[in-house]
Order: structure tokens, then C-alpha cells, then sequence
């Protein structure tokens, strides 16, 4: 059986492999990646031992070796010849009863039970699981060619592909390796760097920039006008032309519905790295630092600045014109009215810390009682039997 690997150069090269001589695999050690080499193997269907998952992944063994792996699955649903994984607290319980044959867990994991289920040692089980599942879906085939009827006013690579009812205006800069699916609306003047993935439905206005590797998942809108009026003195509204872009710097994702507008002048940009989830909206002029994840419906008004590494939770609004650092924790449903500094840690509406947040909840569930305490304490002082005494 024929498989391809890369080198530590990044150059193909070509080995046959049978069951038989899996557990020889670190022989070619130094010419390919064992999670390259484990998931062509996978991928395939073929069964593997958890001793030689393990020798792949770099992990140790915690009971049986011999045990034969053939598909993955949740904890919870695991059936036997599955490998699972066990990274949240929240879910410890289910290692005690999943049908799962092997659970990646991490090294200094202590059961408090019996596990019936071989353990995988590694460093980070939810990394070395991603690792292999993003391999596994990379390796699908990948899509090429262009398909009619579509409308291309601009050139594009011959690697790329084109699916059905796509539109591609003038002077468009198409990137190596493009996936533009069906019904997908690219206007004139964008540039579409490398790798790019835009899926059925996106939308990208004229003059956006998108950087090498985004994926923008299906029905976004990039670049749509901003919410710009002007009041009339009749009571009326005069719009606003919006004439700046959206910029999408590298490997930035976008996920399914979710809005970015143009800038009114200049860019609304959204850095490197960062991650946005389904239907969020993004105002006008607005400035996403690098490497920052937000979950679905966030909202975030105009002109806002957010710095990196933060991590936002689902139905956050930020206010529009104000400043956010780095490294920050926002919890969902949390709104933010004012600036915001950096590591800190924001909860409720207006957002506050955290631990100021959890003592208000405290108090909120004893409020019933404070309640009836006042009233009695209101009845005893103004009872006349106490004036008396």
C-alpha cells in the first residue's frame, strides 16, 4: 500500500507501509511526521493497536496495548474500538462508564474509579486530538476546476477552484489554492490571498482585502455598508456613504452569517489569527487585534478598538468608540459600556470583575429573605409594645 508523507523539508516522499510493519515506524522518524504517516493509516479505515497510537502521538500506555482502534467519537457516545479524549472537568464522569476503547487523557490525570477503558498519556489530550482531526480533514480530496455556469471578469489560478453560480468581478486578485464554492459573490477590487475558503453564499463587497489562509464560512457578508445616518432636521435620515473596506489579515476564520462592515473611511480590520464565530456583527471602523476568539452574537459597535488574545463569550455587546486590551475573559451575556484594561476578567450587565459579579449573585438569591427580615424589622420597630418596654 502506497503512502505520502512530508519531510522535516517539507518535500514529499514515497514508502510502502503494511500493517505489518507499523510498530517499525520510527525507523523513518526522520524523514516524516508520525501524525502524518498515523492519519494517511486512519484515514484509510485501517485498525491500529494502542501501543502504536501511542508510540505516534508520544504518549504512555495505561493498560491494555494490544487493543485495537479503528474510529473516534465523543466520550459520552463512545462505542468500543473508539479512541475518545478527556480535556474538560465537566465531562470527568464519563470516563468511568464510556464504552470507548482507548481516552487520550492528560499525563497527571488521577482516576477516583475504576476505568475500564485504556488510558493515553499526553501532554494535552483536546491539542493532540485536533491535531489528528485536522489532518484527517485535510486530507479529504480537494476540490479543483471551475464549474458552469458561473461568471469570472477576472483571472484565476489554475488550482483554484470555482463551484456553480459563483461571481467574480473586475480586477479581483485571486491567491494560489482558492476554494470559491457555489453562489459565492466576490465585487471588484478584491484581493484574495492564498489558501483562501470561501464558502456557498459569502459575500465580499468591492475593494475588501482578505489574507492567505481565511475561511469564511457560508452566508457572511464582508463589507456591507456601515450604519451611517445623519439626522435631518425635518426628522428624517440622510445615509452616509461608507468608502473604507474590511481587511481580513492571515488566518482569520469567519464563521457562517456573521456581518463585518465597511469602514466609513479607512478599514475595519480584523488581525491575524483571530476567530469569530457564527453571526456576530462587526461595525463600522471597528479594530480586532490578533489571535482574540468570540463566540456567537457578539455585537460590537463602531470605532471600537479590541486588543489581542482575548477570549469573548456568546451574546457580548461591546459599545461603540471605546478601547478593550489584551488577554481579557469575557463571560456571555456580559455588556460592556466603558474601556476596558487588560487581563482582566468581566461579567454581567454593565460588565464588572468577575468576583464582584459572582458576590452580587450571591446576594441577589438571599434578597428574598433580606426582604422579609426588613419587614419584620420594620413591624418590631414600629410596633407601640416596644415603645412601652
Amino acid at each position: 500500500m502506497l503512502f505520502v508523507a512530508k519531510s522535516q523539508h517539507n518535500r514529499p516522499f514515497f514508502a510502502n507501509f503494511t500493517h505489518n510493519t507499523l510498530p517499525n515506524l520510527q525507523l523513518i522518524g526522520n524523514f516524516a511526521s508520525c501524525f502524518e504517516i498515523y492519519l494517511f493509516i486512519y484515514n484509510l479505515k485501517m485498525r491500529i493497536t494502542v501501543e502504536q497510537l501511542a508510540a505516534l502521538v508520544g504518549g504512555t500506555v495505561d493498560g491494555d496495548n494490544n487493543a485495537i482502534i479503528h474510529n473516534y467519537s465523543k466520550i459520552e457516545e463512545a462505542t468500543s474500538g473508539c479512541l475518545t479524549f478527556l480535556a474538560n472537568p465537566k465531562y470527568t464522569h464519563y470516563i468511568y462508564t464510556t464504552q470507548a476503547t482507548a481516552v487520550l487523557v492528560r499525563r497527571d490525570f488521577k482516576p477516583e474509579h475504576h476505568v475500564s477503558a485504556t488510558l493515553i498519556r499526553v501532554d494535552d489530550p483536546y491539542e493532540t486530538l485536533a491535531q489528528l482531526l485536522n489532518h484527517v480533514s485535510s486530507m479529504q480530496p480537494s476540490k479543483q476546476g471551475i464549474e458552469q455556469p458561473c461568471y469570472l471578469a477576472s483571472e484565476v489560478p489554475g488550482d483554484a477552484y470555482v463551484g456553480a453560480f459563483a461571481y467574480v468581478g473586475k480586477n479581483v486578485t485571486v491567491g494560489k489554492n482558492v476554494k470559491i464554492y457555489p453562489q459565492v459573490f466576490v465585487g471588484d477590487n478584491v484581493t484574495l490571498g492564498d489558501d483562501v475558503t470561501l464558502y456557498p453564499g459569502v459575500k465580499i463587497y468591492h475593494g475588501c482585502k482578505i489574507g492567505n489562509r481565511c475561511i469564511i464560512q457560508a452566508g457572511a457578508v464582508i463589507g456591507g455598508d456601515g450604519f451611517g445616518f445623519a439626522p435631518r432636521e425635518d426628522g428624517t435620515y440622510e445615509k452616509i456613504a461608507q468608502v473604507g473596506i474590511v481587511v481580513l489579515e492571515d488566518d482569520v476564520e469567519i464563521g457562517a452569517n456573521t456581518t463585518i462592515d465597511r469602514a466609513t473611511m479607512g478599514a475595519t480590520v480584523v488581525k491575524r489569527g483571530t476567530k469569530l464565530d457564527n453571526l456576530i456583527q462587526v461595525a463600522h471602523n471597528v479594530e480586532i487585534g490578533e489571535n482574540n476568539v468570540m463566540a456567537a452574537q457578539v455585537g460590537i459597535a463602531g470605532s471600537t478598538k479590541i486588543g489581542n488574545h482575548n477570549m469573548v463569550g456568546g451574546q457580548v455587546g461591546f459599545a461603540g468608540h471605546i478601547t478593550v486590551g489584551d488577554n481579557n475573559g469575557f463571560g456571555a451575556q456580559s455588556g460592556i459600556p466603558n474601556s476596558v484594561g487588560s487581563n482582566q476578567r468581566i461579567l454581567g450587565t454593565p460588565g464588572i470583575n468577575a468576583m464582584d459579579f459572582a458576590r452580587q449573585q450571591v446576594y441577589l438569591k438571599r434578597l428574598p429573605d433580606m426582604a422579609r427580615d426588613i419587614k419584620e424589622l420594620k413591624k418590631a420597630i414600629n410596633n407601640p409594645a416596644n415603645d412601652q418596654q
